[in-house]
């Protein structure tokens, strides 16, 4: 395995996995899969805010997984907090990649002078809850039933690792 930082020639990857979590998991909020032309705009969010895009390729290209952050809210005294996402492949859960892709998330967030991750996951996904525990997250609360899929009220769980960074935080 090897950890890249993906760029726009990824895309087809990244979406076949955000359009599997979307139709078969609560891992994501959407109910209709992406289209190809939506990884452009996401693509362009994420080099406007310098976020990066972590893969997990295998020797052969293949895309297992992927991990990224952004925009946590849009104001400006949040600057220096990020939401996460990591995404693995179907076939790939379960064999630490997502520890793999957290940890690089983390190095990056505080090589970037953030302060706090957050992460913003389903409460019926205990893979994801169980990861975020083991790399030092903290539960910080449930909203419930803000979500509505598979013909169920979804609960939506709040993580967060407070980091170190950065050293002199400034108003403005």
């Amino acid at each position: 395995m090897q950890i890249i930082q993906c760029g726009e020639s990824y895309s087809p990857q990244i979406l076949a996995i955000l359009n599997d979590a979307i139709v078969n998991t609560t891992a994501l909020y959407d109910y209709e899969p992406r289209s190809p032309d939506s990884m452009a705009a996401w693509f362009a969010a994420k080099r406007s805010g310098n976020f990066p895009v972590i893969g997990a390729v295998t020797e052969s290209g293949e895309l297992m997984g992927f991990a990224s952050y952004g925009v946590f809210r849009p104001w400006p005294a949040y600057k220096y907090t990020v939401e996460h996402s990591v995404y693995i492949a179907a076939s790939h859960r379960g064999r630490g990649i997502g520890r793999t892709l957290l940890r690089r998330v983390i190095d990056e967030a505080q090589s970037q002078d953030y302060h706090v991750l957050i992460g913003c996951i389903d409460s019926q996904n205990p893979a994801s809850v169980a990861l975020h525990k083991a790399m030092g997250f903290q539960y910080v609360g449930t909203l419930r039933q803000v979500g509505f899929k598979f013909g169920g009220w979804l609960d939506f769980q709040l993580h967060q690792l407070i980091l170190t960074t950065p050293r002199n935080p400034l108003d403005g």
